[in-house]
């Protein structure tokens, strides 16, 4: 009877109604993602919806606990793959709160935590994100390669080594592009970005430090102050491209342009950065202004003209021995406005190693033969372009500049001058796309005053394909 009365059928459906809401209302924590750094281990909560959290650590045990409002989960946390020094790992406990999900991250030790949400962003959905970090780091240290560093003997202890910083691109939360058939772009860029870093550990009077050394995302601002702190004369960040179609292919060499990208693979590239940084991280790169006005400042600087023309001499290097060994997308250096490669003064290049977004690139791109024939291709270009430029201050200028052969002298070591037929003692330089007036000058050891005055210069600017005398000294 009870059954077949018309006021209890609708309280039934009105509760399982509620309850249906109810399920549905409830954030579901969908997986959980370790991902250990050198020194910080980040982790990722995948969320159905965006997080409204409350977070506070504990000591004896250390802990950090996060709260969860309106959560649930059935992710077995003691399932979770777990390769952090720091963290010992994820655990649900009972939240003061019904209906709230508390869990407790179990740590080696005290640690400084960072903690952010992240929006959907392909192929990831809402994310919480956990930063870990030792407090006794108070200063961040890029990787250097297991490779004992190289000691100088007594008579050298005031020359040093030439330092490359090697990025390998994307990584962690960030697979970068994805093949045809699902190979990641941040394995690729980290199997060649080791080879590279062997080959100039190799070599005497070189060393290399990497930016990252296993699958875990670094900020783009980060990359270059890893490479910063580690004194390098180099920053490479190793890419491999990607298109909305599978028809490009080929690799390339990218510089920093001071204006946006011109061409529509450069747009892409710029809109990819962007991507990434989302993928990875906070987007501090797109959120941080100081960065920008920072930058915006130091453009105006002397060492940005002069790391802007270095970088196009080494990558015209590279393109050179990459011919040798794969397609090449363009055979001169492009340029796009890229985060990586901002700092104004280091100089920094990107290689796009091919397409992975070409079915028969990606698969050369996965193979250890091709990787390790760019791998060379880029060490080549590198090691002929500081054996023939070296910084007065390194080794390498104090041997005399190449190793495996003869020392050159100063005009054979710069391609773009010859010596001038009206006077012996000067040499006339035509000037190469990128550079500068202060560039030229620094190559040359001469004060621009000099430059301008021999040519009878009234501003600072230079133009493609001019020619101008170099007094010399």
């Amino acid at each position: 009877m009870i059954k077949n009365n018309p006021y209890f059928q609708i309280i039934i459906l009105s509760l399982c109604s509620f309850l249906s809401v109810a399920a549905h209302a409830a954030n579901q924590l969908e997986s959980v993602r370790i991902w250990a750094a050198p020194e910080s281990t980040r982790i990722v909560f995948d969320l159905s919806e965006a997080p409204d959290y409350t977070y506070f650590s504990l000591d004896g045990p250390n802990r950090l606990v996060v709260d969860l409002k309106k959560s649930a989960t059935k992710v077995a946390l003691k399932n979770l793959e777990n390769n952090s020094k720091l963290v010992k790992g994820v655990r649900v406990s009972k939240s003061p709160t019904k209906g709230d999900l508390r869990l407790v991250i179990d740590l080696v030790k005290p640690l400084n935590a960072s903690l952010f949400s992240l929006p959907v962003t392909a192929p990831y959905g809402n994310r919480l994100v956990v930063d870990l970090e030792d407090k006794t780091l108070t200063t961040a240290t890029a990787v250097v390669s297991s490779t004992p560093v190289k000691t100088v003997t007594q008579a050298a202890q005031s020359s040093r080594d030439i330092v490359i910083a090697i990025d390998a691109g994307h990584g962690g939360d960030d697979p970068g592009s994805i093949g045809p058939s699902g190979v990641y772009e941040k394995k690729v860029a980290l199997e060649i970005a080791r080879r590279v870093s062997s080959k100039i550990n190799d070599t005497p009077g070189m060393r290399a430090v990497m930016i990252r050394t296993g699958d875990y995302f670094v900020n783009l601002n980060k990359r270059s102050e890893l490479a910063r702190n580690s004194k390098a004369d180099l920053l490479i960040s190793i890419h491999a491209d990607a298109f909305t179609s599978p028809n490009p292919r080929g690799a390339s060499v990218w510089v920093l342009s001071m204006r946006r990208a011109n061409s529509e693979i450069g747009r892409w590239l710029e809109q990819k950065e962007k991507h990434s940084e989302l993928l990875g991280g906070a987007g501090e790169i797109i959120q941080n202004t100081d960065n920008e006005q920072y930058l915006a400042m130091t453009l105006l600087d002397m060492s940005m003209n002069s790391s802007m023309a270095i970088g196009h001499s080494v990558a015209g290097d590279i393109l050179k021995d990459l011919g040798g060994v794969t397609d090449l997308h363009k055979s001169r250096p492009e340029s796009a406005s890229l985060a990586v490669l901002k700092s104004p003064d280091i100089p920094s290049i990107l290689v796009e190693t091919g397409f992975i977004s070409n079915p028969k690139e990606e698969r050369l791109l996965s193979s250890s033969r091709h990787q390790e024939n760019i791998a060379n291709a880029i060490y080549k270009g590198v090691s002929r372009y500081y054996h023939n430029n070296p910084p007065a201050d390194t080794l390498l200028a104090q041997r005399g500049g190449a190793s495996s052969s003869s020392a050159k002298s100063t005009k054979e070591r710069t391609p773009t001058a010859y010596v001038g037929s009206s006077t012996s003692s000067n040499v006339k330089h035509k000037v190469s796309r990128g550079e500068s007036l202060s560039a030229i000058a620094q190559r040359y050891r001469v004060h621009m005053s000099s430059i301008k005055q021999a040519n009878g210069m009234k501003s600072d600017v230079v133009q493609l394909g001019q020619t101008l005398v170099i007094p010399q000294s």
